[in-house]
């Protein structure tokens, strides 16, 4: 989750929040995050100046109290033209700082508009003293931290950070498999019972004194290619649920009435413990990673990216129009120099059309035009995987995005 400090009668320090940002973070460990040498000079420098007026959007503003619900992102777009600049509107006080990472419904921001320059601060224009924060008091019991402000919706992005997988082609291929049900049934849900084999890569066998090893169970390793050169990215194994092993695989010996032995194939034992669609016999199951602190930056990428949508995610249909807050992976990775946290601009193509003013009816190619922004959030070596923030049409596979102007 991406938070930001609260500020209790100081001036607040909102320049170094975007340096700050932390993904799905465990309340208890977002107290703790540092705050690194080159966020404070960022923040320093950014302190003296704030942004052109021209930065702004249109209708930003004079002032706006946090509310429940609201999100970091959408709190910079009702202020900035771009978003992602907002380290460089936020009025600070470094001395005040002490960890920027957490702010609460109820604090008050004034945008300061001065010598064709503006910031924004937790002090009113023209107001001395220190600034306070205005808070609906109420009975509660959980923590604090609970309710900071995230940067984006929780709801839009956290089941992405799970399920979206990207694998070589022969993983699933040697992966563990569920075999049988019980009571042969063909569909599995939450609370169900299967049976599965492991291979020699990966066999199911749990470790003694550790807790149940559990699995992801995906289906359907289906080809990314790249839109443009036609290359095989990865493969993406599509997300159906968790299961935990109870007991490992072995073997039984059997004797017969005439005495033979042979020795029987025991399955491993697996409870279903989350199921996002039915699961059956054939799924395949991979190990499920550790949990992972997920911090980013939004920012926009340092260099030229010139990518383009691979897929939409979840829908299996190449010619599908992608919508706001649905999830997208592109053909550019690690090795594009892509991270978490690069904003990008989402263009619609231009097309091609004969020119009718033209006695030879000359074929014109149409500029792309600015469709939307997209914030890339996990990031594979050829493929990384974006959340659309922002769109005016539908987004489909073949969309360029590029670095934002």
């Amino acid at each position: 989750m991406f938070l930001v400090q609260r500020m209790t009668n100081h001036s607040l320090g909102i320049a170094a929040l975007a340096a700050a940002a932390a993904l799905l973070a465990a309340p208890a460990q977002a107290q703790n995050y540092p705050v690194t040498p080159t966020q404070r000079d960022t923040a320093a420098q950014v302190a003296q100046r704030g942004v052109a007026l021209a930065e702004l959007a249109p209708s930003a503003p004079d002032s706006y109290t946090v509310k429940s619900g609201d999100t970091l992102w959408g709190i910079s777009g009702m202020f900035l033209a771009r978003p992602w600049r907002w380290p460089e509107l936020w009025g600070m006080n470094l001395q005040d700082i002490r960890n920027p990472h957490l702010i609460y419904p109820g604090q008050q921001l004034f945008l300061h508009r001065e010598g064709g320059r503006a910031m924004l601060s937790a002090r009113a224009p023209g107001a001395d003293g220190l600034a306070t924060v205005r808070v609906s008091p109420r009975v509660r019991s959980t923590s604090l931290t609970d309710n900071a402000l995230p940067t984006l919706s929780p709801s839009a992005i956290e089941p992405f950070l799970t399920e979206s997988l990207v694998v070589e082609e022969n993983t699933l291929q040697n992966a563990p498999r569920i075999v049988a049900t019980r009571e042969q049934r063909v569909m599995l849900s939450k609370g169900d019972r299967a049976y599965a084999r492991g291979s020699a890569e990966f066999p199911l066998a749990p470790v003694p004194g550790t807790q149940p090893a559990a699995f992801r169970v995906v289906r359907n390793a289906v080809a990314l290619k790249d839109p443009v050169s036609g290359e095989v990215l990865g493969f993406e194994a599509y997300y159906l649920g968790k299961a935990v092993l109870l007991q490992g695989e072995g073997t039984r010996e059997i004797t017969d009435k005439d005495g033979k032995t042979t020795l029987e194939v025991v399955p491993a034992s697996m409870d279903v413990v989350v199921a996002k669609e039915d699961i059956r016999v054939g799924d395949r199951l991979l190990p499920e990673p550790p949990p992972e602190l997920v911090r980013y930056v939004p920012h926009a990428p340092g260099r030229p990216i010139d990518g383009r949508v691979v897929s939409i995610y979840g829908s299996g249909i190449t010619n599908t129009n992608a919508a706001q807050s649905q999830v997208v992976a592109i053909n550019k990775g690690t090795r594009d120099g892509v991270e978490r946290g690069h904003v990008l601009t989402l263009l619609s193509d231009g097309g091609r059309m004969p020119d009718s003013t033209d006695p030879a009816k000359a074929v014109l190619r149409l500029p792309d035009e600015n469709n939307g922004t997209l914030m890339v959030f996990r990031t594979f070596e050829r493929v990384s995987y974006g959340l659309i923030l922002d769109i005016q049409s539908g987004v489909k596979v073949g969309d360029r995005l590029v670095t934002p102007r």
